[in-house]
Formats: structure tokens, C-alpha cells, sequence
């Protein structure tokens, strides 16, 4: 019954996609269902070898999605833009503080 318990509350975090901003300027895209926890992960440098190295780094945004499966596909439409792309996308899909 606990990993029935545990199973289902892994299935209730909603997923997310996420924009970190590296000290050298250069974007990341990422997607999460503990957004917190892989932040935290990434200042430790243990979050993406990408990531190691670039620090510090900037939280740009984050967005929800239905679910992993939709994460994924956000994540790797993301990554396909272009710089130039990137940087126009999260201009129109960025809140202004």
C-alpha cells in the first residue's frame, strides 16, 4: 500500500518546462516535475553537464505542462529554435515582474 501511496503522489507533481540563463550568456532548457529540487541541483553543479561550470545561473522561467510526455515534446521544440529564436520566445512568453 506505501508504494501505491508513493507511486501516486510522483504521478500528481505537475511537470514543467524551465529556462535557465548561464553566466556566459548562453540559455537551457529543461523540464522537471520538482522545479526547486533541480534548481537546487543545478547551483551544486550536479544538475546537467551542461550547466557545470556555467554558474552562476539565472531562473529566466518556468511554464506547466499536462505531462511529461508534453514536457518532452516543449522542451525539444525549444531546444530546435534558433538563438535568435530562443531569445524572442522568452520575450513573448516571459511576465513582467
Amino acid at each position: 500500500m506505501a508504494n501505491d501511496l508513493s507511486a501516486a503522489s510522483e504521478v500528481s507533481k505537475p511537470w514543467c518546462l524551465y529556462v535557465l540563463r548561464c553566466r556566459d550568456g548562453s540559455l537551457y532548457c529543461g523540464i522537471t516535475n520538482d522545479l526547486y529540487q533541480r534548481l537546487d541541483k543545478h547551483q551544486q553543479g550536479k544538475g546537467a553537464r551542461y550547466t557545470r561550470g556555467r554558474g552562476p545561473l539565472w531562473l529566466l522561467g518556468s511554464w506547466p505542462q499536462v505531462d511529461m510526455p508534453t514536457a518532452l515534446r516543449a522542451e525539444r521544440a525549444f531546444k530546435a529554435l534558433s538563438k535568435a529564436q530562443k531569445e524572442k520566445w522568452l520575450e513573448e512568453h516571459l511576465q513582467p515582474s
